[in-house]
């Protein structure tokens, strides 16, 4: 579907030869961390051990993140974000220094169990324009070479993680595939750089070169076409097909994946499509949303995280005195959902079906929710107010949430207010 198009979410990842298991060894998940209001990472392990993953991928070597994984026995993929890349790769130096602080201290120290480094996310992407063709290939080397002098080489393997965009295909059929033109140089040099045995490319597949699943999901909301039902037949599909080993027409038997992903991120850029910010099988606060059988828990139900914190059972709303002309409301929505999240809020969406004064408390409330509940980010001039009283409709999903208790990872992180209220006093200052 078009709307999938935009950001596909069947991500190939070509892997060393001798670093693949001859059958699936376990489901995995990807852990992306771009939320305004993260989980603990203790939380979150707790979570992956109750529902049986035996794989994460992660975007970055958070320390922790990496440090609540220490002695899980969970396989961990670290990931270098795509803006170190020009770091890592043109500095030897500075590509052992990532690894001794990202890989070898945890191993040693926490006893996490990182299988992968994944070098970069996506970098050939199109919509990049070639910002990352030149880095990425000795950005890879380099950390293969600092890994085998740490002494890690036959346990930590590096992987590209590629999106289906660098493939193209003549005939419009997968058997007439091939590298894009742009990349098929690079492309080879990195397959032979990854393959052991140096087997050869072939147009219709990857020859001997194993491949991992990478990212495979359908979002719950943001889209006429993700809502849960969607999600729930699809991810089932796919659990009922890797289970009984069946594998593809080219790969039969056991394959690897990791579902897209494990729970839903607020932050993260919306621009690819509102989508974006529902591919959890799991809120934000660690609900499951919808029965799906992973074949790893005694009831073939997901479990919901444990010890979850929430903030105070209150919501900010329009007020029932405010009226809808008033000039006020379209720039304090507009400020609203710019900078908390209102993609459930469209046609064939979670909350698609709310009238306008309810898309305004729906607006308020999600920024109010996302700075903490503090008063005055429920001063909407002349418009807003403060209830107990909970707003979310009897009938439909849709939902007006309270936020969980922020997590700080140190004490050295930022307590102060958040920086989108400092716009906000400006806001009240030039409009009341």
């Amino acid at each position: 579907m078009g709307w999938v198009s935009a950001r596909d979410r069947v991500n190939f990842w070509l892997v060393c030869l001798l670093c693949m298991l001859c059958s699936v060894s376990g489901i995995g998940v990807n852990w992306g961390t771009q939320s305004s209001h993260s989980l603990p990472p203790d939380i979150i392990v707790n979570l992956l051990k109750d529902n049986g993953f035996q794989r994460v991928k992660l975007f970055d070597a958070d320390y922790g993140t990496l440090k609540a994984l220490g002695k899980s026995g969970i396989e961990v993929m670290v990931g270098i974000p795509n803006d170190m890349l020009a770091s890592v790769g043109g500095s030897m130096k500075a590509a052992e220094k990532w690894v001794a602080k990202n890989v070898s201290a945890h191993i040693t120290s926490n006893n996490v169990n990182i299988r992968y480094v994944a070098v970069g996310n996506e970098p050939f992407l199109e919509t990049y324009n070639g910002s990352y063709l030149n880095i990425t290939y000795p950005a890879l080397r380099n950390i293969q070479s600092a890994l085998v002098k740490a002494g890690l080489g036959s346990q930590v393997k590096v992987t590209v993680p590629l999106n289906a965009d660098v493939y193209a295909s003549s005939s419009g059929y997968p058997s007439g595939g091939d590298f894009r033109a742009d990349i098929h140089d690079l492309m080879l040099m990195i397959v032979n750089f990854l393959s052991v045995s140096s087997a050869p490319f072939t147009k219709n597949g990857f020859g001997n070169l194993p491949i991992i699943v990478g990212e495979i999901g359908w979002p719950t909301d943001g889209d006429r076409n993700a809502d849960v039902e969607y999600a729930r037949r699809f991810n089932q599909g796919f659990m009922s097909h890797i289970s009984g080993g069946r594998g593809t027409p080219m790969r039969p038997g056991p394959i690897d994946a990791y579902l897209f992903s494990l729970i839903d991120e607020d932050d993260k850029s919306s621009a690819p499509g509102n989508f974006e910010r529902h591919w959890g099988i799991f809120t934000f606060d660690g609900e499951a949303k919808y029965p799906l059988n992973l074949g790893t828990t005694n009831s073939g139900a997901l479990v919901p995280a444990k010890g979850v914190k929430y903030l105070e059972r209150k919501w900010c709303v329009m007020k029932p005195s405010a009226r809808l002309d008033d000039p006020q409301v379209e720039p304090s929505v507009s400020y609203a959902c710019g900078l908390a999240d209102c993609t459930s809020l469209g046609y064939g969406t979670s909350c698609g079906n709310l009238d306008a004064r309810g898309n305004i408390s729906y607006a308020f409330n999600s920024y109010f929710q996302k700075n903490n509940q503090l008063e005055v980010a429920c001063k909407f001039p002349n418009i807003s107010m403060i209830t107990k009283t909970d707003p979310t409709p009897t009938a439909g999903n849709c939902k007006f949430e309270i936020m969980i208790q922020p997590y700080y990872e140190s004490a050295g992180r930022d307590l102060s207010v958040p920086r989108s209220l400092w716009t906000w006093f400006m806001f009240l200052f030039i409009f009341c």
